[in-house]
């Protein structure tokens, strides 16, 4: 293994971090990134600069061990920032779980998985590319195409890891697909002309996903051919970090909510205004609940 570097990224306790990588490997674009041993690993793209990382329990701290090429090592304050975006760790687990805890719906969930969080985004672009191809398929179906599309379109990365081969494709690279050619993964053409366009807008500046207002982005991203509420919502809630931020139309949270009876995005709506200012935290309690 080449020369590496590692810092750690501190967190307050609880961590649920063994929920949190289950989360993670289920919804992981194939090739592009993967959890197992314990350890979540992913290729990344920092500036002109590519490599890997991986991030880990540290034994005996509160913290997340992450370990990278010694050549991105110019780039720890970029990483470890991107680490506490993707991982929540800036979250202050007993105010959040305080106040959902004395919800008669919510708490017995949230009791069951203390320290859950809210996971962000380590590259915001490839969190929309897996909420576009998540829709009206199920997670399997959708971490499925996802591997296929990092075959398809991404970029051939040596790593240490077997599971870590490419980079998932940036915006540009999505840009310049013939839309049949993306659809032959799998997808619908409407979907893969959705991803074409959301590719171009990215790469051309017209949609900015890092930073910004989020009232703004989730305009925009809708403002694109197949791009409605349910996705734009998902992305505010977990890349634009806002803690509040619920995706009423979820067919999952819709059946967590009561298991054996699928809610009314009107109904679930009413009753989560009982949980802000932590909806983000609720959504993913009701999501854990689900198995």
């Amino acid at each position: 293994m080449a020369e590496t570097d590692s810092l750690l990224a501190p967190y307050t306790p609880p961590f649920a971090f063994d929920v949190v990588a289950r989360y993670l490997a289920l919804r992981a674009f194939g090739g592009a990134e993967t959890v197992s041993g314990g350890r979540y690993v992913r290729s990344v793209r920092l500036g002109a600069v590519t490599g890997w990382l991986c991030v880990e329990p540290s034994p005996g701290r509160d913290a997340l061990r992450v370990s990278f090429p010694a050549a991105l090592a110019a780039q720890r304050a970029e990483i470890l920032a991107r680490v506490n975006r993707l991982f929540d760790l800036e979250a202050v687990p007993a105010v959040i779980e305080r106040h959902l805890g004395a919800d008669p719906l919510l708490g017995p969930r949230v009791a069951a998985a203390p320290g859950l969080r809210v996971l962000g985004a380590f590259e915001t672009f490839d969190l929309v590319v897996r909420a576009v191809l998540g829709q009206q398929v199920s997670v399997k179906g959708a971490t499925t195409l996802a591997t296929r599309l990092v075959a398809l379109a991404g970029t051939p990365l040596a790593t240490p890891f077997a599971g870590v081969t490419h980079l998932a494709p940036d915006a540009a690279t999505l840009a310049a697909l013939p839309v049949a050619v993306l659809a032959g993964i799998g997808l619908p053409q409407k979907r893969a002309a959705t991803l074409v366009a959301l590719g171009a807008a990215v790469a051309a500046g017209r949609v900015a996903l890092d930073g910004g207002d989020a009232a703004a982005i989730s305009a925009a991203l809708q403002a694109l051919p197949g791009i409605g509420p349910w996705t734009a919502q998902y992305v505010v809630m977990r890349a634009l970090r806002d803690p509040d931020a619920f995706p009423a139309g979820d067919l999952g949270l819709q059946k967590a909510l009561h298991p054996g009876r699928r809610v009314s995005e009107r109904e679930l709506e009413r009753q989560a205004e009982a949980w802000r200012p932590w909806r983000a935290y609720a959504a993913m309690h009701l999501w854990h609940s689900l198995g």
